[in-house]
């Protein structure tokens, strides 16, 4: 802001004076210097007139701090997106015990709840697969069967977990009820409730997780198309029904276990309901092209 100066009588340069001089002759004398009166009117128009260069002062002053205050609120939204943005990226697939909605990003996904006290309190079912052999699981759906080849000597406590859940029929007629399309490309299953809700009342640990290799400076490795590995809810240890088809190469952190691997009749069952899309053009919801598992088995090779 300038300063304000204080208002101070002028003098004006010599000007010629039109009249008649003291000898009565008409003619021009010019002033000898001396301070010319300043009218009551001269007065009123310059105090209006400093005045006014006030107001526009002020006023210019006020909108440049509105200025600086948007950019200020700018910037600040901009960090507040930007971290937001980095969370939402980071969360985990989950299976989402309590309901959550989905959220999107690198990773899309479920919010990551803590498991209920009741999915925590049934034990874990006792072994009683053979951890040296190769176990087959078998999905029949609405839109063909989808085989899922299982190593138990590298997941044993998952293929054992999923001989006892096929066994007591637990995911027959249930319906996967997520598909990604945006960041990674996965339909996930396995939850009775079709709601992303559902657990077996149990947790199984992590396993094999260094089989994908090492994770790259975004702490994130490959998960290959045709890859079958378990949901979890963001916190280790807490794998329970829920698992997904990797359809499509899909970068992830290396939290989820991979225990299986699609036939290619059964990949290219899971592309083809990925084709169609989320239900609304949603790129993390249920598909739109609905997939019930009609029966799921599980057999020693």
């Amino acid at each position: 802001m300038r300063p304000i100066r204080a208002y101070r009588r002028c003098r004006f340069h010599s000007q010629p004076v039109y009249g008649t001089g003291t000898s009565g002759q008409a003619g021009n004398r010019r002033a000898t210097g001396a301070d010319p009166v300043v009218t009551s009117d001269q007065r009123r128009r310059q105090l209006a007139r400093e005045k006014y260069a006030r107001q526009q002062e002020r006023r210019e002053e006020r909108r440049r701090k509105a200025k600086q205050r948007n950019i200020v609120v700018a910037a600040s939204l901009a960090v507040v997106l930007a971290a937001g943005g980095a969370v939402y990226a980071s969360v985990a697939l989950t299976d989402d015990k309590k309901g959550s909605d989905a959220a999107a990003g690198d990773t899309p996904t479920t919010a990551a709840p803590t498991p209920s006290q009741s999915e925590s309190a049934a034990p874990e079912p006792k072994m009683a697969v053979d951890a040296k052999a190769s176990y087959t699981m078998s999905l029949k759906t609405n839109e063909g069967v989808v085989a899922i080849a299982m190593d138990a000597a590298k997941t044993p406590r998952t293929v054992n977990s999923f001989h006892h859940l096929a066994a007591k029929k637990y995911f027959d007629g249930s319906k996967c009820h997520r598909l990604t399309t945006d960041g990674i490309f996965v339909l996930q299953c396995g939850d009775p409730t079709g709601q992303g809700t559902g657990g077996p009342g149990y947790n199984i640990p992590d396993e094999n997780l260094d089989a994908l290799g090492k994770a790259g400076a975004d702490g994130k490795v490959t998960y290959p198309a045709g890859t079958v590995a378990m949901a979890n809810t963001g916190q280790p240890g807490t794998g329970g029904s829920q698992f997904f088809l990797v359809y499509k190469d899909s970068k992830l952190p290396p939290s989820y276990t991979p225990f299986g691997k699609m036939d290619a009749a059964g990949l290219q069952a899971v592309k083809d309901v990925a084709a169609a899309g989320g239900v609304d053009g949603a790129s993390d919801g249920a598909p739109k092209k609905p997939v019930t598992i009609e029966k799921a088995t599980v057999a020693k090779k």
